[in-house]
């Protein structure tokens, strides 16, 4: 089983081109999943794949279930399994996948947290001192909201990815698929401002590639780094602090507030499918209504009173 795993792994980071945090959250639950099916389901210390079944994986869900986790988690994990067992089909010659005939747990509907435009605005205020620091965060967060970057793309981009005249830039996302997208202009203006005091602060060799947003020893910013600086300025927000995903959030679902096209925002946030921005962004249901008044010709109430027989429209 640990070299049919290691072979994933692979597989994920070669051919389909995972990053290094999606290997390591696979790995992480297919090692889980290892230690319980050798401690647990009495399949020995020298588990092989064609070992396991459809019980050997209840039973690991099961176990997972009592311990308490959550349905999100326990969805994630049998998508890993699916996602090995597949491989192993397909590459290895494994006769069936057991994780297949398992129905995923009915996950809780919920939409997440979006700022409104007020506190938006607000937000890219927060970063208002005279230090590199400042104009160096304020040109992250409006990046994030000007783009719907990913915390990803947003540590990944580099000097040479920033078009300024054409005011877009170009953004690597998940199996390092490139696609350029707009930047507005108060974003653009942001990272010149953070470049021209980065410039006056440092002096250092030409580097290839530049990274745009350095942390303070010169170096790429990481993920983390970014989700820290976003927190801290958000905390000041009414709602309280929020993560770079909601400002990915918030720009999907403002653009859609002012009409924008659903399938330039799938575009632009690099969906693959058109599902995927459906169920990411959201509408209020006045803002429907709104919309459906507006756009079909049988809808307003004057010709829903007109179609109705008068006895009924009364």
């Amino acid at each position: 089983m640990d070299r049919a795993i290691g072979a994933f792994l692979r597989f994920l980071e070669l051919r389909r081109g995972a990053s290094q945090s999606t290997v390591r959250s696979y790995a992480s639950d297919l090692r889980q999943f290892l230690a319980f099916a050798r401690d647990a389901s009495r399949l020995g210390p020298r588990v092989r794949p064609q070992d396991v079944t459809v019980e050997t994986i209840r039973a690991y869900l099961g176990s997972l279930d009592r311990r308490g986790e959550k349905k999100t988690s326990l969805a994630r994990k049998l998508s890993t399994l699916r996602s090995f067992f597949r491989f192993l089909r397909q590459d290895e010659g494994m006769q069936e996948n057991p994780a297949e005939e398992l129905r995923t747990p009915k996950l809780p509907k919920h939409l997440p947290r979006t700022l409104t435009k007020d506190e938006a605005n607000a937000l890219m205020q927060c970063p208002n001192g005279p230090s590199l620091s400042s104009f160096r965060d304020r040109a992250i967060l409006e990046t994030f909201y000007s783009t719907g970057a990913r915390v990803s793309e947003l540590v990944g981009m580099n000097r040479e990815d920033v078009s300024w005249a054409e005011g877009v830039v170009r953004l690597r996302g998940k199996g390092n698929k490139e696609r350029i997208v707009p930047i507005g202009s108060v974003a653009i203006e942001a990272i010149k401002d953070y470049l021209a005091a980065l410039s006056r602060d440092t002096a250092r060799g030409a580097r290839q590639p530049e990274p745009v947003f350095l942390n303070n020893r010169g170096g790429r910013l990481t993920a983390r780094s970014v989700a820290r600086i976003v927190a801290a300025y958000s905390s000041h927000l009414p709602g309280g602090q929020v993560s770079p995903h909601v400002l990915r959030h918030s720009f999907a679902t403002h653009l859609l507030d002012e009409g924008a096209d659903l399938r330039a925002i799938q575009e632009m946030l690099g969906h693959a499918s058109l599902s995927t921005t459906q169920k990411y962004t959201h509408l209020a249901a006045d803002q429907l209504m709104a919309v459906y008044d507006r756009a079909h010709p049988r809808a307003g109430r004057m010709a829903l009173a007109k179609a109705l027989p008068k006895k009924a429209a009364r």
